[in-house]
């Protein structure tokens, strides 16, 4: 019946949508008031002309949902998961399935750098605590592959994190949460300069006691930098630093592998962007960033099963860092033609002895090369079409071509379809790892042990979307419908040590997304998602799983519900329901639904020339939920929320 219901609402918004008279709305005006996005071909497009499904999650939209952490706010997004562990680092978010405990298969871009950490696997997780949520102007989320664009790591999806200009945050800022589970959170920056040359400097922290059942107090820790300066009419220059501190508790004190202690990570960070226009519709972009991390982390081993009383500290600590240089060229090669195209350079070292039995640095360098075609065939089809050259020093080449076929077949209302194929290949750690555990120069334990015969992973992409908006009813609606073949899907093989990495079976991930944004009246908006995700065999039957059992919920539903009440309260109302599951951190047979409900009523404030909010959040109104892994819960948690800027 619930499934039904569902139904019924895609296809009678759809039905309004043919029905509605297109009396006194212009193409033209339908297309001038789309969102511009910038995450798909790596031109500004019209949401409706770019190639894939994109949710743009703007200021008002993270300001309404109560989130203290980005991987909170991504689970808003169809299609996505989330976890608020650190045990295995930060809290992660993943799309169409959690596929282990650290989110890998998608890329994370902060104003077009890459955030994703080649010390842990590719994870995107510490790169989603790179910055403060009070600095973001928006996040684009395409969801899908866009490797033709990104490269591999891009290879079920993008988070794009576009941070506000300094023009707009001139003055200071200031903000503290204080709650329940230890919340204390404070943040504060300061804007200025004037005409051609301005800056912003932040900082802030975030710190609870994490999930029921974890250990220690999680803390993040946050210094970012941002310039902005005019050269001249045609030149512009940015520069960008920041570095980022986690500090966080680990295992438990039952478990003689994973023993509870304190861990570190820390990130740093220098990007420098300059851009020249040569007209509205061409520019040349060139961008060199320079990320550097460490993480320390040793917990004490039990020797008593060798008979010998007491224990011996194991450490897993490393460094990291990475060097990318990328040129991009921009131009409109006539009036139905635009196109895109660059090349990017990559360096990646890791350094770590406990992990890789060795002193030695391993060096990864990236090669890339790409380019996006935006043809107008016809008033209201447009062609996309775009690939990616790429080389890895350990990996080899692969090419990934993308094509999109957009159709406004009426005002309003666009369909879209297409076909891509992304690889991914290793990482450092599934090609190298060597994790042994010695003491006194004895051999205790063989840990992981990494065969180095694994090839890079590939995803064949299709998919057929509809996006519609009907100004009169202030209805928007976006429906993605998938198939996507993995080949030679990268797992750990061996539930005991030592473990190694294995090419797994092909698989498909395939199902139906929307989301449906409605303004019923004045001051209110509803924004609906769902999500049907199937993992199976592709020649076994719609619902035969392979070894990742439920690594995504069957169905997922999003609501939120937001309204403007008299006296300037807003009051936002958020529901989470998630089907069956197996969670990031656990085995196969660990697998859980979830139910959460979130409630915020924010206040403004005013004095003076300053102005502000003051808001209640409170998370999970309903019972705790697993997280991550059964002995891990997500409580309630209750917040006061002060804001004030000048």
């Amino acid at each position: 019946m619930y499934r039904m219901s569902c139904l019924v609402v895609l296809l009678g918004v759809t039905a309004m949508a043919n029905a509605q008279p297109a009396a006194g709305v212009s193409e033209r005006d339908f297309l001038s008031d789309m969102p511009i996005v910038l995450s798909v071909s790596r031109m500004p497009q019209r949401l409706d002309e770019a190639p894939g499904a994109v949710t743009v999650i703007d200021r008002e939209m993270i300001r309404r949902s109560g989130a203290r952490d980005l991987a909170d706010l991504l689970r808003l997004v169809p299609g996505f998961q989330s976890s608020m562990a650190f045990e295995d680092i930060a809290p992660q978010a993943s799309y169409h399935g959690g596929f282990g405990g650290y989110s890998n298969r998608i890329q994370v871009l902060i104003d077009g750098r890459s955030a994703y950490s080649p010390y842990f696997i590719g994870s995107v997780e510490p790169g989603l605590q790179s910055v403060a949520l009070a600095d973001i102007e928006r996040i684009e989320v395409l969801r899908g592959s866009n490797s033709a664009s990104y490269g591999a790591r891009a290879f079920l999806g993008v988070v794009n994190i576009v941070t506000r200009h300094t023009m707009d945050t001139l003055g200071a800022q200031a903000s503290v949460n204080l709650g329940n589970n230890g919340i204390a959170d404070a943040g504060g920056s300061f804007g200025w300069g004037m005409g051609n040359a301005t800056f912003r400097l932040g900082m802030d922290t975030r710190a609870d006691r994490g999930l029921l059942g974890a250990v220690g107090t999680d803390r993040v820790s946050r210094v970012n930098f941002r310039s902005d300066l005019r050269l001249n009419n045609r030149d512009e220059l940015e520069l960008r630093a920041g570095a980022v501190a986690i500090d966080a508790g680990k295992g438990s004190a039952s478990d003689v592998d994973n023993l509870a202690r304190d861990t570190r990570f820390q990130t740093g960070y220098l990007q420098l962007d300059w851009r020249r226009a040569f007209s509205e519709d061409a520019d040349l972009r060139l961008n060199y960033s320079h990320a550097g991390e460490s993480y320390q982390d040793s917990f004490p081993y039990s020797l008593v099963g060798l008979g010998i009383p007491g224990s011996v500290d194991i450490d897993l600590s490393g460094r990291g860092s990475n060097d990318t240089l990328s040129l991009v060229h921009t131009w409109r090669a006539g009036p139905t033609l635009r196109l895109v195209w660059g090349g990017e350079w990559r360096r990646e070292r890791i350094q770590s002895a406990p992990l890789y039995n060795s002193e030695a640095t391993l060096v990864t360098d990236f090669s890339r090369w790409f380019g996006n075609a935006e043809w107008r065939l016809a008033p209201r089809w447009i062609i996309n079409a775009g690939a990616m050259a790429e080389n890895s020093s350990t990996a080899g080449s692969n090419f990934a071509p993308r094509l999109m076929l957009n159709w406004h077949f009426a005002d309003g209302q666009t369909l879209r379809g297409g076909v891509s194929k992304a690889y991914r290949p290793p990482s450092t750690y599934e090609q190298f790892a060597d994790v042994r555990y010695t003491w006194q120069g004895r051999l205790l334990q063989v840990n992981t042990l990494s065969s180095g015969s694994v090839r890079p992973e590939s995803v064949r992409a299709s998919e057929l979307g509809y996006l519609g908006d009907i100004p009169a009813l202030g209805v928007n609606l976006d429906v993605r419908g998938f198939y996507e073949l993995i080949g030679g899907f990268i797992r750990q093989k061996n539930a005991v040590s030592p473990r190694d990495y294995e090419n797994a079976e092909d698989f498909a991930i395939r199902g139906l997304e929307y989301q449906l944004k409605w303004r019923p009246w004045a001051g209110a908006q509803l924004l609906l998602g769902q999500a049907w995700v199937n993992v199976g065999w592709p020649d076994r039957g719609l619902y035969s799983d392979p070894g990742m059992v439920l690594v995504a919920p069957k169905l997922a539903t999003t609501l939120s519900f937001s309204q403007k009440l008299p006296g300037g309260l807003d009051l936002s109302l958020m529901h989470q329901d998630s089907g069956t599951r197996t969670l990031q951190g656990a085995g196969r047979d660990d697998q859980s639904a979830m139910t959460r409900t979130d409630f915020r009523l924010g206040a403004p404030l005013h004095f003076g020339s300053h102005r502000g909010e003051l808001a209640l959040v409170v998370q999970n109104l309903g019972s705790p939920y697993p997280d991550f892994a059964p002995k891990f819960m997500f409580g309630r948690r209750a917040f006061v929320s002060l804001q004030i800027a000048n």
